[in-house]
């Protein structure tokens, strides 16, 4: 049966991986959140405007089920256990896989720099590098400027025409990036992982963390740790394209 009179029939489709594009061809994504592998996410934009396209690990919107490629397909089935089964029934299944951490779809897959600017945009890789190797201690934009030999100018143009965004920005989410990862998958104290990750002090790496991932930090850790959190409702079954 067609993917279309499966749709018609309200059947909840999904599509792992590039099987994303076979969905989007047959404009069943148009007006759904999505998400694809990061190799084929520029193509994506360009060829389905219609389409609300993201970075994130896997999308669920309604009826619609789309993933980002690598191990990811097992994070969304993962999250469609929980929803249905309860996080205990999840767990299980991940230790069986042997998975340490089962990411949600608040997470988002690594797109490397390059594949967002391109390769000919050398100035920006050597800024977000430099800053990638300056989490604990960040670097004022004026010593970026210094050890790059750009201007701060030239700086801000080239964040804001690739990355549609500030230089602070960037770094400040780079920064919070890598403090999740410290969070989810290391012991290591919120207080330390405050320090790492280059913020003043607790309450201002707490508010930073709140505003981009939705909880603080301590919640985060907390819902990782197994204590119960809000089930949200979920459609059934999906038919997935590989």
């Amino acid at each position: 049966m067609g993917n279309r009179r499966l749709a018609e029939r309200r059947v909840p489709l999904g599509g792992l991986c590039t099987g994303g594009y076979a969905l989007a061809k047959a404009g069943l994504l148009d007006k759904y959140r999505a998400t694809i592998h990061w190799e084929n996410l520029s193509a994506l934009r360009e060829e389905f405007p219609r389409i609300h396209l993201s970075d994130q690990l896997f999308t669920i919107d309604r009826d619609r089920f789309t993933c980002s490629g690598g191990v990811a397909p097992l994070d969304l089935m993962l999250h469609l256990v929980e929803s249905k089964l309860g996080a205990r029934v999840s767990q299980l299944i991940s230790e069986q896989f042997i998975v340490d951490r089962v990411r949600d779809d608040r997470d988002r897959q690594y797109v490397p720099l390059r594949a967002q600017v391109g390769v000919s945009h050398e100035s920006l890789i050597k800024v977000a590098q430099l800053m990638e190797e300056n989490i604990e201690k960040p670097l004022s934009l004026d010593e970026i400027a210094s050890a790059t030999e750009l201007s701060r100018r030239q700086i801000e143009r080239l964040f804001k025409r690739h990355l549609n965004c500030v230089p602070k920005r960037y770094y400040l989410q780079m920064r919070l990036r890598r403090a999740r990862e410290l969070l989810l998958q290391t012991s290591m104290p919120i207080i330390d992982i405050t320090t790492a990750c280059g913020f003043q002090s607790p309450p201002h790496f707490s508010r930073c963390y709140r505003a981009q991932f939705g909880c603080p930090p301590s919640a985060e850790r907390q819902t990782r740790q197994g204590k119960p959190g809000v089930q949200p409702h979920e459609p059934g079954p999906a038919r997935l394209l590989p």
